[in-house]
Order: structure tokens, then sequence, then C-alpha cells
């Protein structure tokens, strides 16, 4: 017990270390779609936690949620590596356009998460019929939906209208690590797609 007694010391101490030397302009935590001030109580006293830009945490947003909307499957790089090769899976970069071509995951398509709703028959689903507002989604293909990491709101924007407009949430898979994770794991990227 003495033992991670001192451990967690250490780290505290390493933390009380870290933030002194953050640059002096560090933000409040931004989580989900509001600013939060998250204090932690440490032996050695509050520690306010907050977020500073830096080369690898280079994405303003905020935030988000593991699992977006309920029934949404989170997953990591190796499944996503296993969905480009699966014909009834599609891994779908929902960024804007701007930050698709700059480099995105090899095999992935592109639908910007303010188009996705209107196209949901690249993913497998029937239009809707006139006067009904739910697309037929019954044939649809396994989705995973990424953008730019853990703080880009844009796949779970986009996921909130696909579920709304008939997309079943079990079928829609989230690499949260977006591209963020995606280049910090110096994993292959091609860029000028669109």
């Amino acid at each position: 017990m003495k033992k991670f007694v001192s451990i967690g010391l250490l780290l505290a101490s390493s933390i009380v270390s870290a933030q002194s030397s953050a640059p002096a302009n560090p933000e409040l935590l931004q989580i989900i779609d509001k600013s939060t001030k998250f204090v932690v109580n440490t032996p050695k006293g509050s520690i306010e936690i907050t977020r500073v830009m830096t080369p690898c945490a280079k994405n303003k947003g905020w935030l988000q949620p593991l699992i977006p909307i309920k029934g949404v499957v989170p997953v990591d790089e190796i499944d996503v590596l296993n969905a480009l090769n699966d014909k009834d899976s599609i891994v779908v970069d929902m960024r804007v356009v701007d930050d698709r071509v700059k480099g995105t995951i090899p095999g992935s398509i592109g639908i910007p998460y303010t188009e996705v709703a209107m196209r949901m028959d690249e993913l497998g689903c029937k239009k809707p019929v006139t006067g009904s507002t739910k697309w037929d989604c019954s044939k649809a293909k396994k989705v995973y939906a990424f953008c730019n990491g853990p703080v880009c709101p844009q796949s779970p924007m986009a996921m909130a209208a696909m579920t709304r407009d008939g997309f079943p949430a079990t079928k829609i898979y989230y690499y949260r690590g977006g591209m963020l994770d995606w280049d910090a794991l110096g994993l292959t990227t091609v860029k000028g797609e669109f």
C-alpha cells in the first residue's frame, strides 16, 4: 500500500510540474458543448485540469463521449483496419473536405457531416418515400465513422442526424480517436482525396 501511495504522490507531483511548465493561456475543458472548470483534489492540494494546444493535441473542439448515441459501438484502429477490407462495412471520413484533402485513412470515403443525412443511399439505405422523413436502412452497411479526434463534434453530429432519419445506431461504429490518433500512431494517410 505504501508503494502505491508513493507512486500516487509522484504522479501528483508530476502533474503539478507539468502544469507549471504549461503555456500561460490554458483553456477550460470543453466537454460536449460547454466550458467546464474541472478541479481534482490531490494530496498536495487542488489542481485544475485544463487543456493546452500542443503539436499532438492540435484540434480545437469539445471532448466527445465514447458513445455519443445510445447503441453506437466505439472502435479502435484495429477495428478500422479490419473494416477497410470488409465488404459489409464502409469507413466514412465525416470531416469537411478542406480537412480530408490534407490527409485521410486510405480506403475511406468522404461524406461531410453536414451532408451525411442526405447521402445515406451511399451507406446502403433507400431514400424515403414521398411524405416520409425516415430512410429504409434495413440493408445498410456497417458504418465506421470518424472525424478529427476526441474533441471533434463533426461525426457525433452526423450520427445524431443519421439515427434521427432512420439509420440504426447499432450499425454505427465510432472511431473517436479519428485522424488525431491515426496520425499520432504514424499510420499511413493519403492526401488529395475528396
